[in-house]
């Protein structure tokens, strides 16, 4: 079976929460890595989410621990849409 790592980044354009991840977050970009599994017995190439991470702190900001959270795909989304209609 086969594994594919992405890495992209996700901007906030302001302060945000995730049930995964301890307490509020500032704005900024975060960086993102997406685990993915090659779904065999099928006859064309397709992957499954196994894994969405969450670095922080945000990209810009410098000092403090770096941590990692997982998440679902809809709690990345449903932040991500609050970010927008706010």
């Amino acid at each position: 079976m086969s594994v594919r790592t992405t890495e992209t980044t996700v901007t906030f354009k302001r302060p945000f929460t995730l049930p995964s991840v301890d307490g509020p977050q500032p704005a900024g970009t975060y960086r993102l890595v997406l685990d993915e599994e090659e779904i065999l017995g099928i006859s064309f190439l397709a992957f499954r989410r196994m894994a969405t991470m969450l670095h922080t702190p945000a990209i810009s900001v410098s000092g403090g621990p770096d941590q990692v959270f997982a998440l679902t795909s809809t709690e990345l989304a449903t932040a991500l849409e609050a970010d927008a209609q706010a």
